[in-house]
């Protein structure tokens, strides 16, 4: 038996219909990446808007994203007729928006702030619910894994709650902490294993759960039902 000992439990809850007819991100497969690319596509025009001469190294820094990705999103940005590239001296390059630009940004950030306000309060809702099952299991350190908003939630709800987070898992980040948890690229960069584990990554939730449960077993792993996770079933499965 591993050092993280395992029972396999069931704790995600299905989403109701009404929640679902609202709720635009289904968070699974290929919708969530859809969402997540347009609002990378809407913080891209917006700092293409506040500096035409920003390189793609620092897109992909405040984008958080790969610099390969950011190319793939300006060269389709330039496809669509959204941006215009101009060559300046020293090689570089000057990103102008165009009027379908300017009407394209404005449209994906008031999509975008509708569903952040539908995600956090539904989020705030599930992360409760997560912290108090946790707190129900003797759970008093948590590790989370997935840097996205959603960790920040959870952290906030733990806190809430007493429940400590002790290291949010996420290799692609490149920050060094999380609203002050420090962050690993892996679960064998943890030193010491929390008593459970929650799933926060968005993008790729399943993939994270299933890796993640044959790593700990489904008995140390947890995910919010807005994942829409297959969660494995067993003994004391709720």
């Amino acid at each position: 038996m591993n050092k993280f000992d395992v029972h396999a439990v069931n704790m995600v809850e299905r989403p109701a219909m009404s929640m679902a007819a609202d709720y635009k991100l289904a968070m699974a497969g290929k919708v969530s990446e859809s969402e997540a690319e347009r609002r990378h596509i809407a913080e891209l025009l917006a700092s293409v808007e506040r500096e035409a001469h920003v390189s793609q190294r620092k897109l992909a820094s405040e984008l958080g994203v790969a610099l390969g990705l950011v190319n793939t999103y300006i060269k389709r940005c330039v496809k669509k007729g959204l941006i215009k590239v101009q060559q300046v001296p020293s090689r570089r390059y000057a990103y102008f928006l165009t009027p379908q630009g300017f009407a394209e940004k404005s449209r994906l950030t008031a999509e975008y702030l509708a569903w952040s306000l539908t995600f956090f309060r539904r989020a705030r809702g599930e992360c409760a619910l997560i912290m108090a099952e946790a707190k129900r299991r003797g759970w008093e350190e948590i590790g989370l894994v997935g840097g996205s908003d959603l960790a920040e939630i959870a952290i906030f709800s733990a806190a809430e709650q007493g429940v400590k987070v002790a290291v949010v898992v996420d290799a692609g980040m490149r920050k060094d902490g999380v609203l002050g948890v420090v962050v690993a690229a892996g679960l064998a960069d943890v030193a010491s294993a929390p008593q459970g584990w929650i799933v926060t990554a968005i993008d790729g939730a399943q993939a994270t759960y299933d890796e993640l449960v044959a790593e700990v077993g489904p008995g140390r792993v947890l995910a919010p039902a807005m994942l829409s996770i297959r969660v494995t079933t067993g003994e004391g499965a709720q």
